[in-house]
């Protein structure tokens, strides 16, 4: 029998390690399948996935200048489909980004002069200062506690 990688075979489990279990593919040839290579699902143990005796399908990984086989079972089988888990909803925040293309208000005349527009954006800006002065009090205070 004429071993390839990436050939699916069926083989009878021979033994069972810590670290995984050999496979005999044919007569006087196996080969290891990693713990990794198991299930899809963490292996703490590889007895309570495989038993000596098992027939399972594997699929050659490697095989090395020595003659050893690398073997997978979770490879020879069929990908599971993902569970379609509901997204969690997103986290509903008091706080609003800015608006980047803001609308003018209506309140000011659009021939406004400069001046005007000056003692408005010191007013804004100096509420939205205090705000973030007041918000930055409350973090510290918090964490001195």
């Amino acid at each position: 029998m004429d071993i390839q990688k990436g050939a699916i075979l069926t083989g009878k489990v021979t033994g069972i390690t810590k670290f995984g279990a050999f496979v005999q593919l044919a007569p006087g040839k196996s080969g290891l399948v990693y713990i990794s290579e198991i299930a899809n699902t963490f292996v703490n143990n590889v007895a309570d996935f495989l038993t000596v005796g098992q027939e399972v399908q594997v699929k050659v990984l490697s095989i090395d200048e020595n003659g050893r086989i690398n073997l997978s079972v979770k490879q020879a089988q069929p990908r599971p489909e993902p569970a379609n888990k509901p997204r969690p909803a997103p986290r509903q925040t008091s706080h609003r980004p800015p608006d980047p293309f803001p609308q003018p208000d209506p309140d000011v005349p659009v021939n406004s002069d400069f001046e005007d527009k000056l003692k408005r954006f010191m007013k804004d800006s100096e509420g939205k200062l205090s705000d973030a002065m007041r918000q930055t009090e409350r973090r510290n205070s918090k964490r001195r506690r």
